[in-house]
Formats: structure tokens, C-alpha cells, sequence
């Protein structure tokens, strides 16, 4: 099959992906408005921490910048979809059979559902988040982070949707992955950069998790962002995608070694 095929075809199902998102983009906004719960809180919380310390800034941050990353890491946070339930489902009931004998990549077919779902509920939740933004914080004075945040932001996903990937592979021994996803995910709201950016945190943390890639996913695009340096920007992006193609050679492992290993029950 020629390259141009394939590609035609996960164009369609990155196509049909999108579709199927717009058909609930109602849902997605109600879902979203729990963004805007998350964002109230924290915005008391910052307020209260910055009128404590009686400065303009913590780390380099000001109370704006803060609140406008914490507007960028949650967006994307509740972007992602779960790969874990969808993956192991599809090991429980069988059908998995069927993904194996389609003339596509088994992960990139879930890479380009995955990006696809993604791409329409982050901009659901980067608008309404926008909006609350605004509203109550003012303007942000992103620059030229506001051009480069699309690519970082595409990097992140993609490093999210690799380490997810790993994970939901584990499915082809184990089938219960959930409480993998689980653990993964407080790594990422906490070393990783959600809650807060890493140069809050003691030094032997940051030094840790500029280490790991969870730092990829969402610290770097919501920094890149807010505190824009161009002297940077080539490190992060290189950064991003040493861990893209690092993880990716785990989850080519992963899933050669767990095909042969797989015991499909039911189907």
C-alpha cells in the first residue's frame, strides 16, 4: 500500500473523528463548564498567595501569567481522552480482533482519533477558558507564544498520547489499566506542571522533572505561552520531540511484543 493511501485514509478517519465530536460539541461545552469551577478556585487561591507574600511576582510569575497558564494546562488536561478505557474495552470484548485486520496502523488509528478528539475539545475548552479569562484576569500578553502555542501544544498531545499509549498496551497482559492511567495522571498534574509551573517548585523537584517527559505535555506549551522566550524555544521544541520519538520506540516495543502475548477474551 502506497504512502499516499494510507494517508488518504487516516485523513478519513481523522475526518470522521471530527464529525462525530461536532456532533456533541453541546456536551463537550456543558463538560467544559467545569472548567470554569477549577479556574474560579484557583484564581482565589492565587490571589490569596500573592496578597501573602506582598509581591508582584513569585518565580519569575505574575498573577496574570499564572492564571493564563493555568487556563492553558487545563484545556488541555480535559482535552485528552481516556486511551486506557478505550484500549482495554476493545482487549475485553474481542474486538480488538477486528482493529488488528484493518489495512491501518493499529496505533496510528488510535493516534489520529486521539489528536482528532483532542484538537475539538481543547478549542472548546480554550475558548470558554478564554472567555473566563478575560472577563475576570484581562488580556494576556502572550506575543509571539500565542503563534508558537498550536505547535507545542500538537507536541504535547502527542507526548501524552505515547506515554498513554504504553500504558494501554499493558491491557494486552493485564487488561486492568485504569489504575495505571491513574497513578499516571497525579505524576502529571503534579511534576508534570499542571497545577503550577515547575519553577515553583523545591529545587531537587524541578531538577526531576526536567528530567521527565511529563514536562513535555503541558508545562512547556502553557510556559512557551506566558513567559515566551525566543531563546528557548528551539530547546523546548527539541525537547518535546526527543521525548516524541523516545516513547515512540517504547510503544513500536510494546506493541510488537504484546501482539504475540495477547489472549483476546470474548468477541
Amino acid at each position: 500500500m502506497s504512502s499516499w493511501s494510507k494517508s488518504v485514509k487516516y485523513a478519513f478517519i481523522g475526518k470522521i473523528t471530527l464529525r462525530n465530536q461536532f456532533a456533541y460539541v453541546a456536551d463537550f461545552i456543558i463538560r467544559s463548564l467545569f472548567l470554569l469551577l477549577i479556574l474560579y478556585i484557583f484564581l482565589q487561591l492565587w490571589q490569596t498567595t500573592f496578597h501573602g507574600e506582598g509581591t508582584e511576582t513569585i518565580a519569575g510569575f505574575s498573577f496574570k501569567q499564572i492564571m493564563w497558564y493555568l487556563v492553558i494546562t487545563e484545556a488541555m488536561i480535559l482535552a485528552c481522552p481516556s486511551l486506557c478505557s478505550r484500549i482495554e474495552e476493545e482487549v475485553k470484548s474481542g474486538d480488538i480482533v477486528f482493529k488488528f485486520v484493518r489495512p491501518v496502523s493499529f496505533v496510528v488509528f488510535h493516534y489520529v482519533e486521539y489528536m482528532s478528539e483532542a484538537a475539538i475539545r481543547f478549542v472548546v475548552n480554550a475558548t470558554i477558558g478564554g472567555i473566563l479569562g478575560l472577563i475576570i484576569i484581562g488580556p494576556p500578553a502572550f506575543g509571539f507564544g500565542l503563534v508558537w502555542l498550536p505547535i507545542v501544544v500538537w507536541f504535547g498531545f502527542t507526548v501524552n498520547f505515547m506515554l498513554n499509549m504504553v500504558l494501554a498496551l499493558c491491557s494486552f497482559w493485564v487488561e486492568e489499566t485504569r489504575g495505571l492511567e491513574f497513578v499516571y495522571n497525579k505524576f502529571l498534574f503534579t511534576i508534570g506542571g499542571m497545577l503550577m509551573p515547575l519553577e515553583l517548585f523545591p529545587d531537587v523537584l524541578q531538577r526531576v522533572g526536567y528530567w521527565l517527559p511529563f514536562q513535555a505535555i503541558v508545562y512547556i506549551p502553557a510556559k512557551t505561552a506566558v513567559a515566551f522566550d525566543a531563546n528557548k524555544l528551539a530547546g523546548a521544541l527539541t525537547t518535546q520531540l526527543i521525548w516524541v520519538l523516545f516513547i515512540g520506540v517504547i510503544v513500536s516495543m510494546v506493541y510488537r511484543k504484546g501482539v504475540k502475548k495477547l489472549n483476546v477474551n470474548g468477541g
